[in-house]
């Protein structure tokens, strides 16, 4: 038995506060699915619904408790877990039946010195490129540095960069092979406020390259980086929501233990005094110059 939900591509999605677990044998697609993941069992860690990214230029956000089943969801994609049961298909192929996953699966870990191999910058970015026997590795790698905005580190040594400059290293890295699809868990959970900058920074370029992002976090004001955020719990993605959904979906979070980010308080209070504005990027820049607007108006 097979039921389809159609959202809008643009977007990663909620479904109004529906719940997403299903019985066996059910299958969610969405228009255009890119990432099917169906019935997983991985010894006792279950994700018993369909995960799907539908479009290229994209980013999904995976928010919950830990221990719900975040990390276990990356790892999955990634091909790092294997289930015990179920499948995960990405492009309409198994990926345990892929050569060279790592073609079209990066991952990037929450510490950001446990990517790190080597002691020259460079030489571990040019790593990952050798074991894929990837050509024009000079090139790739000059090319991901000033993607993170670290040209000028490429033969630095590796123990002297920050904590946040050595996660920009392993997004290099990453970007280096160019997969299609880059997952991150919680990337920027022990950098500091200007290196989180940083990394927000390369997401935003990385979605108008038209890369599909599938991020982890623990910091509810990133859930508005992305375009629709996954809420799982207990190992179940428990619903999907669109960005531009969210307001509607306030009893959601809220049933869900999940903070309400500053931005949509805020908008709250200004709804609730009768003053409206709209937002695109959601962040706060955004937010002040509207409200500038409606009080100059």
């Amino acid at each position: 038995m097979y039921r389809e939900y159609n959202f809008d591509t643009r977007y990663s999605s909620y479904s109004r506060g529906g719940n997403l677990e299903r019985e066996k044998d059910t299958k969610i697609i969405i228009n255009n699915e890119k990432i099917i993941l169906k019935e997983i069992d991985i010894k006792t860690e279950t994700i018993k619904t369909g995960l799907l990214n539908n479009a290229e230029k994209s980013k999904t956000q995976a928010k919950g408790k830990n221990g719900c089943g975040k990390s276990t969801l990356l790892n999955l994609i990634a091909g790092i877990n294997k289930p015990s049961s179920g499948y995960i298909f990405i492009d309409g192929i198994d990926i345990f039946k892929r050569k060279n996953l790592r073609k079209e699966v990066g991952i990037v870990f929450q510490n950001p010195d446990s990517q790190i191999l080597f002691p020259k910058v460079s030489d571990d970015i040019e790593f990952a490129l050798k074991n894929l026997k990837l050509e024009n590795k000079n090139e790739r790698i000059k090319n991901a540095l000033k993607k993170v905005n670290l040209s000028d580190k490429e033969k630095n040594d590796t123990y002297n960069l920050s904590l946040g400059q050595k996660q920009r290293v392993n997004i290099a890295s990453v970007l280096a092979i160019n997969p299609n699809y880059i997952l991150l868990d919680e990337p920027t959970t022990m950098i500091d406020s200007k290196e989180k900058n940083n990394v927000y920074k390369i997401m935003k370029q990385l979605k108008k390259d038209r890369k599909t992002i599938i991020f982890v976090t623990n910091n509810i004001n990133e859930i508005l980086l992305a375009d629709r955020i996954l809420i799982l719990e207990n190992k179940i993605i428990k619903h999907i929501i669109k960005k531009n959904e969210l307001l509607e979906n306030i009893q959601v979070l809220q049933e869900c233990d999940i903070i309400i980010p500053d931005v949509i308080q805020i908008i709250l209070k200004l709804n609730e005094s009768g003053k409206s504005i709209n937002l695109e990027e959601w962040t706060i820049n955004e937010m002040i110059d509207e409200i500038v607007k409606v009080c100059n108006s």
